[in-house]
Parts: C-alpha cells; sequence; structure tokens
C-alpha cells in the first residue's frame, strides 16, 4: 500500500472544528495504529536519511508526536515548539497567523548548536503561518533547517508558497 493511500484512510475529517466553518484533519486515527505510525515515521526518515539531520524539532502540539518517534528511530535528539509561555527558559519567538486566529511559537534560544541541521517535522500544512514561523525560529536560533516534513499538506491553501524556496515534503497532499 502507498503511504499516501494509508494516511488517507486514517484521516477523520471534523467539520466545525475549532470554529465554524473549518474542516479539521484528525489524525489520531493514524497515531493510535501502530503499523500505520510506523510507516509514516520510517516514510518520513525514508525521504531525508538518517544522517540528513542532526536534531529534530516537533511543533506543538502534534508535532511533538512526530518529533520523537523519528528521533528515537534515528538516535537523534527532539527540540519542542512551544506556544508562548510553555518554555522556563530563554527563548526566540515568533508572531504568526493561522487559519482560524494568531498566535506565537517559542524555541529556546540555545535549543541549537551553530550550523547544527534540523529536520522540522509537524502533523498538517495548512496556510503556513505555523511552519514559516518556526522555520524562522530555527534560524534565529542558530539551526540550519535541513528538511521539512508534514503528513497532510492541504495543498488548496497554499502553504507550500509561504515557505518557499525550502523544500516540503509530505506524505499525502490534498488539492
Amino acid at each position: 500500500m502507498e503511504i499516501s493511500d494509508l494516511v488517507a484512510g486514517k484521516v477523520v475529517d471534523v467539520p466545525d472544528f475549532p470554529k465554524p466553518g473549518i474542516l479539521f484533519k484528525d489524525l489520531m486515527p493514524l497515531f493510535a495504529d501502530g503499523p500505520a505510525f510506523g510507516a509514516v515515521i520510517e516514510a518520513i526518515i525514508a525521504e531525508h536519511g538518517a544522517d540528513g539531520f542532526d536534531v529534530v524539532a516537533g511543533i506543538e502540539a502534534r508535532g511533538f508526536v512526530i518529533a520523537a518517534a523519528v528521533a528515537y528511530a534515528t538516535g537523534k535528539g527532539v527540540v519542542p515548539v512551544r506556544k508562548a509561555g510553555k518554555l522556563p527558559r530563554a527563548t526566540v519567538s515568533a508572531s504568526y497567523a493561522l487559519e482560524y486566529g494568531e498566535a506565537v511559537l517559542e524555541v529556546h534560544e540555545d535549543a541549537f548548536a551553530a550550523g547544527e541541521r534540523v529536520l522540522v517535522v509537524d502533523d498538517v500544512l495548512a496556510t503556513g503561518g505555523t511552519a514559516a514561523a518556526t522555520l524562522g525560529l530555527v534560524e534565529r536560533a542558530g539551526g540550519q533547517v535541513s528538511g521539512f516534513s508534514v503528513i497532510l499538506e492541504l495543498g488548496f491553501l497554499g502553504g507550500r508558497s509561504r515557505i518557499a524556496p525550502r523544500p516540503v515534503h509530505a506524505l499525502l497532499t490534498v488539492s
């Protein structure tokens, strides 16, 4: 089975969440299926190569799940990119707009060694606001973005263009 078909079969559409008019793509059934989740993690690693990055950064909150699994499977470290006010030490922050509001993300200012290659992962790429903010934070904190990978890309929202020219790896793109 193709990885895109596997992902498509595990996505549950939730209308009007978190606000009316939003169709939320719930990937929790994918995370709950051990073999399917394992296949997703292996596909991400295969795309980037276990030697293609030094550390994995996961975007709050579902990106943490993916990042931890990729980091564990490759013997790398994991860095959380958090919502504002959740990290205990000095941080670098970025404000951004998302499809249903605004938010601020933070990472510890010493999260990455200078030039450290960072694979950034998240569950969904929608408008690209979260991704653009995160990639900028990684670079401002001294990391070098070596890749950006998502399970599901909502291509019709144009998020890929917001983070160009950086490449995006999506296991499934919905047009």
